[in-house]
């Protein structure tokens, strides 16, 4: 088993970014979800909300990073280190976030149709993963419930072999429907949910596998035109719903940091 493929997502809910090495810090992959979109309230805004995020392009550079979309001037944001900050709210997460500055909620709220503020995540530490599920002074950014996500593409196969068979004609989906960090290739599918409490091996990082990720809508958006379909959802729902979570590849925790890299090998603990 070896790693097919990085991704990050330096803005939640933009295009993925493909990397060839990624360094592991307690919160996630360097350069993945420390930016926000929110909206007047300090609610989170996703793809959930916007499945023309699909389309926003982050790229980090040396100290910010640089938007781009189709039909808008790129426009280079810096951290905020410092500035005034705002109330964020992603899922049951009440923190802060410091604003990236007028012009930058500007480009955005021209781009959407609709006023939105970008923000960073400034203090990584503010948020912790699920009490009573995390060990002490486990945090993430802006992910969804932990730091890392791993898939599968054996049990995408799987997965793609179900919408077929179903008569259904949105597959073969891709893996980037899963928005996951890294890809594993040279598995049998669903082999994953073998390691729930254990520990994984990615080349010289070790990882806490936390459980299986129960996946929402945004896996049926297309994530390169913004439209939405029915799959994979329907077919999870049939195949793979396990405690009322209709579950597609894990979360991770760092337990050992470093630096991945594509090829590396994957060995259970």
């Amino acid at each position: 088993m070896y790693v097919a493929f990085l991704y990050t997502y330096p803005i939640k809910g933009c295009h993925r970014v493909e990397q060839e090495s990624a360094v592991v810090r307690p919160w996630g992959l360097v350069g993945d979800r420390r930016w926000l979109v929110i909206d007047e309230a300090g609610d989170a805004v996703t793809q959930r909300e916007i499945a023309g995020l699909t389309g926003l392009v982050a790229r980090t550079n040396e100290g910010g990073v640089q938007l781009s979309l189709a039909g808008q001037p790129d426009l280079t944001v810096a951290e905020p280190l410092v500035g005034p900050s705002v109330p964020v709210h992603v899922f049951e997460f009440n923190g802060r976030g410091v604003r990236a500055g007028d012009e930058a909620d500007a480009w955005l709220s021209r781009a959407y149709g609709q006023p939105l503020r970008l923000v960073w995540l400034e203090d990584t530490g503010q948020r912790p993963i699920e009490p009573g599920v995390a060990q002490p002074g486990e945090t993430f950014a802006f992910q969804d419930e932990y730091p890392v996500t791993l898939a599968n593409l054996a049990s995408l196969d799987a997965l793609n072999d179900w919408i077929a068979e179903s008569g259904s004609l949105e597959g073969p989906l891709p893996i980037n429907r899963f928005r996951p960090n890294i890809v594993l290739a040279g598995a049998t599918p669903w082999v994953e949910d073998t390691w729930n409490g254990g520990r994984l091996q990615v080349g010289e990082v070790v990882f806490r596998v936390a459980r299986g990720v129960g996946r929402c809508t945004v896996t049926t958006t297309d994530q390169e035109t913004g439209e939405r379909g029915h799959e994979p959802l329907r077919s999870l729902g049939r195949h793979r719903n396990i405690g009322q979570k209709l579950l597609f590849s894990t979360h991770l925790v760092p337990d050992r940091l470093g630096v991945l890299r594509v090829g590396d090998p994957v060995t259970p603990l």
